[in-house]
């Protein structure tokens, strides 16, 4: 058996700042984003497997080969690692689940097993379900402040986000775009209510816009602090939507969601780093 990813996914559960309530509050926009999206992924898995009443913290390997263990050492290492440094049982839940999930997925090389289909001769026992990593955004999110607790609503040291019904998850607009640099841009300055915009014309619509902007509305008395999204890769002071609403309306915007404005983020930084052309 290789434990290499496995082992990798230990790695990555070690280095987190489990409890740096500071570095939890910086990144309060992205945590808030990749959990939704990991209970969006979680009900997808667990509507896949029949297992509605598991979600949303649960061990997938225990779904998809029930009694199945990392390699001896690798448990042995993730539970002594779990007894130190991990202090809710729903957490650790998953950090087990995502080191046994690496395991799982090592030795069946991306076909797992169905435990819902008779097995027949003429039937392969095995089936690429087609669903998306389960727990990458459970590991990022773990990365960029530590875990969560869970009670009424899901504690994320920072911001408490409500579970939302099981069928609406499944419904959910996915978050995809999970680069560091991308989430980093989204947590930058994100302070306030924040409402994104999408600077639109002829040859940009929506899905594809001249630029993205945001209004942020700080403290009490809602100050507002109007900013672009610029190449410098960062958020930076703009006058557009005051001089839109004195009348400068010679380009149009629409609001967008924050999946939307991630969405290009992360173009741009692609468009940024890619090499120039000869």
């Amino acid at each position: 058996m290789s434990t290499a990813a496995a082992r990798s996914v230990l790695e990555r559960l070690r280095g987190v700042q489990w409890y740096d309530w500071d570095l939890a509050v910086a990144h309060t926009r992205s945590r808030a984003l990749l959990m939704r999206e990991y209970l969006r992924r979680a009900a997808h898995w667990a509507r896949a497997y029949g297992a509605a009443e598991q979600w949303p913290f649960y061990d997938v390997t225990e779904l998809i080969a029930p009694g199945f263990r990392a390699a001896d050492e690798v448990e042995s290492a993730l539970e002594d690692f779990l007894a130190r440094s991990v202090g809710t049982p729903s957490t650790a839940r998953t950090c087990r689940g995502a080191v046994r999930w690496a395991a799982l997925r090592t030795e069946h090389s991306g076909a797992l097993p169905d435990r819902d289909r008779e097995q027949r001769e003429d039937q392969d026992p095995y089936q690429d379900l087609d669903l998306p990593d389960l727990y990458e955004p459970l590991l990022l999110l773990y990365q960029r402040g530590g875990g969560y607790s869970v009670g009424e609503f899901i504690d994320l040291y920072g911001v408490m986000i409500p579970y939302g019904e099981f069928h609406s998850h499944l419904t959910a607009e996915p978050f995809l775009t999970l680069a560091p640099s991308t989430l980093d841009a989204l947590d930058q300055g994100a302070v306030g209510r924040i409402t994104y915009y999408a600077k639109i014309s002829a040859g940009h619509p929506r899905s594809a816009p001249r630029g993205i902007l945001r209004r942020r509305l700080v403290g009490r008395d809602g100050v507002v602090h109007d900013e672009a999204f610029t190449r410098n890769l960062r958020w930076e002071p703009t006058e557009y939507l005051r001089r839109y609403e004195l009348g400068h309306d010679d380009v149009d915007h629409v609001v967008i969601s924050e999946r939307e404005a991630a969405a290009f983020i992360e173009r741009v930084a692609g468009a940024a780093a890619a090499p120039p052309s000869s």
